[in-house]
């Protein structure tokens, strides 16, 4: 009989940042119904949203987990609280990032570069390689870092949140080249506009809205967060287990053009 994919995560553990609202909350959401228990990494541990009650009527474990990505002492702790509670972290979700607002290049100043830099690359960095050594030791895992369609075109007045992400597209290939040797993929997935509370003040002006849809090419339509959590879903399971270094366009087809 022939083997078939298997997109099912029962038994595995996954730590995922920025999992209190939009897409991380998303993916948290999508793992848990795979079967995957899931650390979940928030700003404010004490506010989860009812995202606990949530996972758990999907027949999954979570527990909410101080984790501002900025804070780097901070995020080790979590991770290793995460560890000793579950045994393990099989999936890494790097979802938490940020910009600024938007501004021509000529105006941007070195705080502002040095803020987006920092949640967008140095933390997915130092974050990678803190979980990525415990999976290194187990022989396995999976690295999911949520980049942007921003890292692969150039959109007017986003010039530091564009490198930021292709700069994360780009670590995804080394950490996978790297660490793909100890059966551990590392992965990125570059979202177009997706309705969440991030976007929504942007996507509220309708200049703005129409051009946005516009540009996503082919569909012609607003992204939902469980359009991108399912590639999450995916790329966490084994049916994906060919797949390392990759950039996964979910961008309705603006690159396309």
């Amino acid at each position: 009989m022939a083997q078939l994919p298997s997109f099912d995560l029962s038994g595995r553990v996954a730590l995922v940042t920025g999992a209190g609202r939009g897409l991380g909350r998303a993916s948290a959401l999508a793992l848990a119904a795979a079967g995957a228990n899931v650390a979940l990494g928030l700003r404010n541990a004490a506010e989860d949203h009812g995202l606990v009650a949530e996972i758990a009527n999907l027949g999954s474990r979570a527990m909410p987990l101080q984790l501002d990505v900025r804070d780097l002492g901070q995020m080790r702790l979590a991770v290793d609280e995460a560890i000793a509670a579950f045994g393990r972290i099989d999936i890494l979700v790097n979802n938490a990032g940020g910009g600024i607002p938007m501004a021509p290049i000529e105006s941007v100043s070195e705080e502002d570069f040095d803020a987006v830099l920092d949640v967008n690359v140095r933390s997915t960095f130092f974050l990678s390689q803190y979980v990525g050594r415990h999976m290194i030791e187990r022989r396995g895992g999976a690295i999911i870092n949520i980049g942007s369609q921003a890292g692969a075109v150039a959109l007017p007045g986003e010039g530091v949140y564009c490198l930021s992400k292709a700069a994360v597209a780009h670590m995804t290939k080394c950490f996978a080249i790297e660490w793909g040797i100890y059966g551990v993929r590392v992965n990125c997935i570059a979202p177009t506009f997706i309705r969440t509370d991030g976007t929504a003040d942007m996507l509220a002006d309708e200049a703005f809205r129409a051009d946005v849809i516009d540009r996503i090419a082919a569909l012609h339509r607003i992204g939902e967060p469980h359009e991108v959590s399912g590639v999450v879903a995916f790329l966490a399971s084994d049916a994906a287990a060919m797949i390392t270094g990759q950039t996964i366009l979910v961008d309705g087809g603006w690159t396309a053009r």
